[in-house]
């Protein structure tokens, strides 16, 4: 199973999943321990602001970040759960996972697929950028970012409520 939540929900979220795998897209200023029962080989930190275009003193998500989730995400064994992360559980999680759905599910349907990260999460505001790289790195011809576009923006919230991203 693959959950998403915001970063005050991870420790409860590895915790009542059993969770042995997490990936935390967060700033870099941010301290984020291993939650516990997470071996550290096991957690990926991926530090990047949660910007779509170039902002002076911010680091945007970049290729290098979604190649990595991307890889991290292939070679989990998907025996345990794993939790993505981020700030709010809004949008680099929200987009993680999107991205993570689409890989490990290669015949899947993009549209679905958002249509299932929309039911599962309301608040859910992928971030564009991480979208895009994604769509581009696993050959999906912009339905990725149209999928995506289609949902709209989430409802408004301060922070999402944790969600189980379905894997098809």
């Amino acid at each position: 199973m693959l959950h998403v939540c915001s970063l005050s929900k991870l420790n409860d979220t590895v915790a009542a999943t059993g969770a042995k795998y997490v990936v935390t897209l967060i700033n870099a200023e941010m301290d984020v321990p291993t939650p516990a029962g997470v071996q550290s080989e096991n957690h990926l930190f991926l530090a990047f602001n949660d910007i779509v275009e170039q902002v002076a003193g911010l680091t945007p998500p970049n290729e290098s970040h979604v190649e990595d989730l991307l890889a991290f995400v292939s070679a989990w064994d998907q025996e345990a759960p794993l939790v993505i992360h981020c700030w709010a559980g809004i949008s680099r999680s929200t987009a993680g996972a999107y991205a993570a759905a689409c890989a490990l599910s290669r015949e899947a349907d993009e549209y679905r697929l958002a249509h299932l990260l929309r039911e599962m999460s309301p608040s859910a505001t992928p971030n564009a950028r991480i979208v895009a790289m994604a769509d581009k790195l696993l050959g999906r011809d912009g339905r990725m970012i149209d999928a995506i576009r289609g949902i709209g923006r989430g409802a408004n919230a301060f922070e999402g409520t944790p969600f189980i991203m379905p894997i098809e």
